[in-house]
């Protein structure tokens, strides 16, 4: 009876902890918005958005480092409450997942090899043009939904994709604008940018559907970083070179949303 009643109450301990804390995941390879830092912590954009939500709740907070073709069963199994990982709001998506108001616009766009025939969107149609991808990515669906007749690969990791680049083994990545932005900062000599959006997206918030209750509760957040000026605090302190190469080229920064 004595380690049945330890039992009980080490299981009540447990269901307590799981229930005051918000787990929220994150693919943490993605900077500035989520990445580890040389302290061996996760920290970025969407990990400060995590905390003003969890900080509204009343609740503490856990980030869990789970690769993105994996967060969506995350959420949906219960590991995790919330997904916050640069992630676009997809109607594929939402067949099974839900999501908060946006508040991130951005759009795909192109890193080049420095020697690529690619020097705009329409050349990317060339039959037989070699295009990587990011596994489980917008960049990945787009790219097979309008470049039928491409050479494509699709690897699981950023840096993988990059240096598929800059080692002019494809002709071209399509990714989101900031990430291009960030590796050819990284790769000046051998990639080029090209940041027109191929197509505009937006970020939100992944929830569990129907639950309406945090969703609120995410939106208020949302709208009230957005109001108070958090958001530009959060550019000042983790996007500021990306946000004056988009100025530079005349392109609306990503917490625009209008």
């Amino acid at each position: 009876m004595k380690h049945l009643l330890s039992s009980l109450i080490l299981c009540l301990l447990c269901a307590c902890s799981r229930s005051d804390k918000l787990i929220i995941g994150t693919d943490a390879t993605y900077p500035p918005f989520e990445f580890v830092d040389e302290n061996g912590q996760i920290t970025g954009v969407d990990i400060e958005v995590g905390r003003e939500i969890a900080k509204a709740l009343g609740r503490e907070v856990e980030f869990r480092n789970i690769n993105f073709d994996g967060l969506i069963t995350a959420l949906r199994t219960g590991s995790v409450d919330l997904v916050i990982s640069a992630m676009t709001a997809t109607p594929e998506r939402r067949k099974s997942i839900d999501f908060s108001e946006p508040y991130v616009k951005t759009g795909l766009s192109i890193l080049a090899a420095k020697n690529s025939p690619v020097h705009s969107a329409d050349d990317l149609k060339a039959p037989g043009r070699k295009i990587v991808v990011r596994l489980g990515t917008t960049g990945e669906s787009w790219v097979r939904e309008n470049l039928k007749e491409a050479k494509i690969t699709s690897l699981d990791a950023d840096v993988s994709c990059v240096m598929e680049v800059v080692n002019e083994n494809v002709d071209a990545w399509v990714y989101d604008q900031l990430s291009i932005m960030n590796y050819h900062t990284k790769h000046a000599n051998e990639t080029r940018a090209i940041l027109a959006p191929l197509r505009e997206e937006v970020w939100a918030v992944g929830l569990k559907q129907q639950d309406e209750e945090l969703k609120a509760k995410v939106n208020e957040v949302l709208a009230r970083m957005r109001n108070d000026g958090s958001f530009s605090r959060l550019a000042e302190r983790f996007m500021a070179k990306e946000k004056q190469m988009m100025t530079a080229q005349g392109l609306p920064f990503v917490f625009e949303l209008k």
